[in-house]
C-alpha cells in the first residue's frame, strides 16, 4: 500500500482554503494528532461543501466577500494541510514565534492564525 500524500495549500489575502473529507474523515494524524469530533461529524462533512461560508461563520470566522473560499476534499490517498495567512504585524517575528501563532484549526482552515496579541 502506498503512503498518502500530504499537500500544503496556502491561504492568501484573496483565497481561503478549508479542508474536509466528505467520504469519511481522512485527516493528517501524523502532523495534527487526533481529529476533533466535529471534523468527523456528518454535519461538518456534508455542509462544508455546500455552505462553506456559513459553516466558517459558525466557527467564528467571517471572511470578506471578495475572498474566494476553496474547499479541499481529503482522501485516503491525499491529505491537505492549510498554511495560514501570515497575521499583520508579524514581520519581525522568528519562525519559532510564528509557529506559536498557528493552531490545529488554522491548519484545517476553520480559523485564522492567532495574532500576536491573542497568543
Amino acid at each position: 500500500m502506498l503512503p498518502s500524500v500530504l499537500v500544503a495549500i496556502e491561504n492568501t489575502a484573496k483565497v481561503h482554503n478549508v479542508v474536509v473529507c466528505t467520504l469519511c474523515s481522512c485527516y493528517p494524524r501524523a502532523v495534527l494528532g487526533l481529529p476533533p469530533d466535529w471534523y468527523k461529524s456528518f454535519s461538518y462533512r456534508s455542509r462544508m461543501v455546500v455552505d462553506p461560508r456559513g459553516v466558517l461563520k459558525e466557527f467564528g470566522l467571517e471572511l470578506e466577500p471578495d475572498v474566494e473560499v476553496r474547499v479541499c476534499d481529503s482522501t485516503a490517498d491525499m491529505r491537505y494541510l492549510v498554511v495560514p495567512l501570515r497575521p499583520p504585524g508579524t514581520e519581525p517575528m522568528s519562525e519559532e514565534q510564528l509557529a506559536g501563532l498557528v493552531t490545529r484549526d488554522s491548519m484545517i482552515g476553520v480559523a485564522r492564525a492567532r495574532t500576536p496579541d491573542r497568543r
